[in-house]
């Protein structure tokens, strides 16, 4: 829907794999504080996001 609109979506979600799926960027937040920003392709490429969020 967003690519077909062009319009911008805040999607909020605590499953990371599902979210990947459906985002070009996100904020990785704890406690309510940002702790990384960046392109999923960057933040996936990370070993403590895919250590700490998407099981790897």
């Amino acid at each position: 829907m967003r690519r077909e609109s062009g319009i911008a979506m805040v999607v909020v979600e605590q499953n990371a794999n599902l979210a990947f799926t459906l985002v070009d960027s996100a904020t990785v937040l704890e406690t309510g504080r940002n702790v990384l920003s960046g392109s999923t392709a960057e933040l996936k490429g990370m070993d403590e996001i895919r250590r700490a969020y998407l099981g790897g």
